[in-house]
């Protein structure tokens, strides 16, 4: 069957789109809230902060939990939880709530919403074959592109009509993304007695998706002194984060279209020279090959790393382990942000291009014989 005519999957990639959306209408959502019910921006960062704190601290023990349940039913309890907090939230700003109330408040949607992506990523692998996962995993990431896009543009849209609707169409995303979970289905998500490879056989694919988080902030949070370094106004720092999601874009459509699960080293060596290029401050030239070469490899990299943990997680523990995987992946963006923050902006680069060098010599032994296969079973 091909992708583009399974129904299946279009049901999953609306449920997933959906519930990924809050998190990328949060940072402004609650940035605009606060300042029309307080006065005070800076509270909206310290909530999307504790948001997102609470969602890395949730991720696995409430991955485990649908692990438990199994994910058709623990999905849609988890997205209708999250709406009800968002609702909470919202309903206790329009009262004039203390900050401290909104604090605690936002803590509800951040640690349910902290397995979303583990548990639909679980629900992949039991909504497509093993040969069409490869492909899937890249037209989702074309996908959530244009999602990291439209989220803070639906905020502003939706900011014209009052303060508290983002957040009520923030409630209604994860009610819609419930609804279009499959009530049924959950044979293949049952417990199988497949054996563990043990920590050492997952840690090459977490450092890769660290790799990505790290070397990705160096970029997204760094355009405007990445063009003033050459001396462009300020109104060029688009054009980096425009370079980064087409490449981004481009590599996830040409892994598509090839439909294998490749070789992570190739990826992850485009990210040594492209964090090579990045920090050495070559001109025009050599930040838009820097920063196309770094978004072309994004993708693949994610795709194939998702596949190999897949093939490596035993069935009952998936939810917990893609759920781990995405929280180490926004512990590399922060940390990648903080360097860009602290250090001298040539230094910042290089630190994901030691941590993707270190992830290719992990991955030179091939473990579990996992790299490169197009089967995904166990």
């Amino acid at each position: 069957m091909s992708l583009f005519t399974h129904r299946a999957y279009w049901r999953w990639s609306a449920g997933v789109q959906l519930a990924r959306l809050p998190a990328t209408m949060a940072p402004l959502a609650f940035t605009l809230l606060t300042t029309a019910t307080t006065g005070s921006y800076r509270l909206g960062g310290v909530l999307m902060s504790v948001y997102v704190v609470a969602e890395m601290a949730g991720a696995v023990p409430v991955g485990r939990l649908i692990d438990r349940v199994g994910v058709t039913r623990g999905l849609p309890a988890l997205l209708l939880l999250t709406a009800v907090g968002f609702g909470v939230l919202a309903f206790a700003a329009s009262a004039d709530a203390p900050n401290a109330v909104l604090l605690a408040l936002v803590l509800l949607p951040g640690v349910a919403a902290g397995a979303l992506s583990g548990g639909f990523r679980t629900l992949l692998a039991d909504t497509v074959d093993d040969d069409l996962l490869p492909r899937a995993i890249s037209v989702d990431a074309m996908l959530l592109e244009g999602v990291l896009i439209g989220g803070p543009a639906l905020v502003a849209l939706l900011d014209l009509a009052g303060s508290l609707v983002p957040l009520v169409a923030m409630a209604a995303a994860c009610v819609c993304a419930a609804v279009l979970v499959p009530r049924h289905g959950g044979e293949r998500e049952r417990v199988d007695s497949a054996p563990s490879p043990g920590a050492g056989g997952y840690l090459p694919w977490l450092c890769c998706a660290f790799t990505v988080g790290l070397l990705l902030s160096t970029i997204e949070v760094a355009p405007l002194p990445l063009v003033q370094r050459l001396g462009a106004p300020e109104t060029a720092a688009p054009i980096v984060i425009v370079v980064l999601s087409g490449a981004s874009i481009l590599g996830s459509a040409l892994y598509a279209w090839r439909g294998k699960t490749g070789d992570p080293r190739l990826f992850l060596g485009g990210f040594v020279l492209g964090g090579l290029a990045l920090a050495g401050d070559f001109g025009w030239p050599g930040l838009i090959a820097s920063v196309a070469v770094i978004g072309g490899c994004t993708g693949p990299l994610v795709a194939a790393t998702s596949v190999n943990l897949q093939r490596l997680l035993p069935k009952n523990r998936r939810s917990a382990g893609f759920s781990l995987s995405f929280t180490v992946q926004a512990c590399g963006f922060g940390l990648g942000s903080l360097a860009v923050g602290v250090l001298p902006l040539w230094l910042a680069p290089l630190f994901g291009v030691f941590a993707a060098a270190i992830a290719g010599a992990m991955l030179v032994a091939k473990p579990a014989g996992a790299i490169g296969t197009t089967s995904v079973t166990s």
